[in-house]
């Protein structure tokens, strides 16, 4: 698998710029995974530290999750992989746990996320609310946090990426 990645057009209207830097984010972090076995997928590269680019996947199918399911569509599937025992569990990783289950997983939330997306203006207000804060969001708002949340964490992928292999890129 290669991993395409392409910017948005620099004249684009601003929900074709949101949804373009988001999918950006997303296709970084799938290409900072690829070409790794499990093992090194699963691999904390920073003591003390578990982010591991397995977790980070993970972590942002929990992100996808949460924002457009739960959040913008009021639709409450429950948590991925953590619980109220194990807030972090996205980054527990064991030996069981699969690249393919992980990508396949995360692409899956992906795909919901653009349908419940589609169903929304940039200014409408969610239906549901966060589950901390009670707060309600309007889907610009959740765009640009979660571009905000891959860049971030795309940038933990390139230094664990690094780490692992060597491989460095933007």
């Amino acid at each position: 698998m290669t991993t395409q990645r392409s910017e948005p057009a620099t004249n684009a209207d601003e929900r074709t710029m949101l949804e373009g830097w988001l999918d950006y984010h997303r296709q970084t972090l799938a290409w900072k995974c690829e070409g790794l076995t499990d093992a090194q997928l699963r691999t904390a590269a920073v003591e003390p530290s578990e982010l591991s680019l397995m977790g980070l996947v993970r972590h942002l199918a929990e992100c996808e999750r949460g924002w457009f399911r739960k959040v913008l569509a009021d639709d409450d599937q429950g948590p991925l992989y953590y619980s109220d025992e194990d807030p972090d569990g996205e980054f527990h990783l064991t030996e069981a746990d699969t690249w393919e289950e992980a990508y396949a997983t995360w692409q899956a939330e992906i795909e919901v996320a653009r349908r419940n997306a589609a169903g929304f203006g940039l200014d409408d207000m969610s239906a549901g609310k966060h589950r901390r804060t009670g707060e309600r969001f309007n889907l610009r708002w959740i765009y640009t946090h979660m571009i905000e949340e891959y860049a971030r964490h795309n940038g933990h992928a390139d230094l664990i990426r690094e780490r692992l292999d060597g491989t460095t890129g933007d």
